[in-house]
């Protein structure tokens, strides 16, 4: 499959789903809830995403230092999106909220994986040096030995 989301709309949605992530127990009403995680993991989540869209690698980032590349911020996007889906069944506040979890964990793993130079829709190509051989001349020399 290919990837849907452009650089540009990329840098668009790290900086929406890092407010909505940050506001997220005020704006759902779920601030109340008696359980820290479910009101800590979003705020923590929504940090960490606005502090990598600000030092990003992509037409976005406010920084002259473009210290996180693309294929590292989608992959932290994905385990982030991972958890916070399993968030409510794990710490067993599901009974109470479990829909603005859900709902922002899936925006995050449907931004890590369908974006643009995303590691997991991109397949390294055998004449590329980030795939380890540089050639078939030189996996016939290491056959042979």
């Amino acid at each position: 499959m290919k990837p849907f989301i452009s650089k540009t709309f990329y840098g668009v949605l790290n900086y929406a789903l890092a407010a909505l992530l940050i506001a997220s127990p005020w704006l759902f009403g779920f601030s109340h809830v008696t359980i820290a995680a479910a009101l800590l993991m979003p705020l923590i989540m929504g940090w960490l995403q606005l502090i990598m869209s600000i030092f990003s690698d992509n037409p976005l980032g406010f920084s002259f230092l473009k210290v996180f590349p693309m294929q590292m911020q989608n992959c932290v996007d994905v385990l982030m999106g991972s958890f916070l889906l399993a968030l409510p069944w794990t710490y067993a506040f599901c009974g109470q909220v479990f829909w603005p979890h859900f709902l922002l964990g899936l925006g995050l793993l449907i931004k890590g994986i369908f974006a643009d130079q995303s590691p997991f829709l991109t397949r390294p190509h055998r004449s590329l040096p980030e795939a380890g051989i540089t050639s078939t001349d030189a996996l016939e020399g290491r056959l042979n030995h």
